[in-house]
């Protein structure tokens, strides 16, 4: 899930309207850096879009799956934190494995 960023406000010195002197200045990218604009028409670029989705695992070792667990046995999980779901498994592991997790 994306974060949601807070509004952020830019300094007073970069808040402030463009003089015609500055203008006079400016110049198309396509001038300044022509090799940035081209990769970027061919795609080459890296995009700075937040990635939606995980990619595939490069050795996939867990399965997917759909449990209902009761309410409190979650809570107890989740109540220390990140990782819970990983707990859940060490812990469904060693039942199964009678403590030989790995």
């Amino acid at each position: 899930m994306a974060r949601k960023r807070k509004n952020q406000t830019l300094p007073e010195a970069e808040d402030r309207p463009l003089t015609k002197e500055m203008l006079e200045k400016m110049r198309p990218a396509s001038e300044v850096v022509p090799e940035i604009v081209e990769a970027h028409a061919r795609g080459e670029l890296a995009r700075n879009e937040p990635r939606r989705f995980r990619g595939p695992q490069k050795k996939p070792t867990k399965v997917q799956t759909t449990i209902r667990l009761d309410a409190d046995v979650v809570a107890h999980f989740k109540k220390s934190g990140r990782g819970w779901q990983s707990r859940i498994n060490t812990a469904l592991r060693n039942t199964a494995f009678g403590g030989n997790a790995d």
